[in-house]
C-alpha cells in the first residue's frame, strides 16, 4: 500500500529536493545485501521515488526479473543528523517517456544526466517512510 507523503509536510518534502546522495539497498539471490550509491528523485504527491541507471547494470537486472509485481528495495539519505529511508516495491520502466520524465527530475535535484541510450529507470512506490527528516 502506497502511503501520503504530503501529511510529513515541507520539511520532509525540502529533504528530499535538497541535493544530496543517498543509497539504493537490495537483496542479492544469496540473501546479502547490496547498497550502492544512487542519485534519487521523490514526487511526494504520489509516494513515487525513482532512480535512474543503466539497463545493463546489477539493480537494473534485479528489478526487471521481478517483473510487474516489483522488488522490495529502500533508498536512504544522510545529511549530519537528518536522514531518512523510504522503502517500497521497485519496478523497472523503459519506455522512453518515462525515462525522460526521470532524467528531467534528476536534472532539477542534481544536474543533466550524461547521455545513455541503455537508460532505465527503477520507480518505487513508496510504503514506508523512516527518518527524522
Amino acid at each position: 500500500m502506497v502511503i501520503d507523503l504530503t501529511r510529513r509536510g515541507p520539511e520532509f518534502a525540502g529533504f528530499w529536493t535538497e541535493r544530496h546522495l543517498s543509497t539504493l539497498s537490495t537483496v542479492r539471490e544469496d540473501g546479502t545485501p547490496h547498497v550502492i550509491p544512487v542519485g534519487v528523485t521523490l514526487d511526494v504527491a504520489t509516494a513515487t521515488a525513482r532512480v535512474i541507471t543503466s539497463g545493463t547494470s546489477y539493480k537494473a537486472r534485479l528489478v526487471r526479473a521481478a517483473g510487474a509485481e516489483g522488488v522490495r528495495v529502500a533508498v536512504c539519505q544522510v545529511d549530519g543528523r537528518r536522514w531518512s529511508t523510504l522503502e517500497g516495491l521497485a519496478v523497472l520502466r523503459d519506455d522512453a517517456e518515462a525515462v525522460l520524465d526521470a532524467e528531467r527530475r534528476y536534472a532539477l535535484r542534481y544536474r543533466t544526466p550524461r547521455p545513455n541510450p541503455l537508460r532505465v529507470v527503477l520507480e518505487i512506490a513508496v510504503t514506508r517512510v523512516l527518518g527524522n527528516a
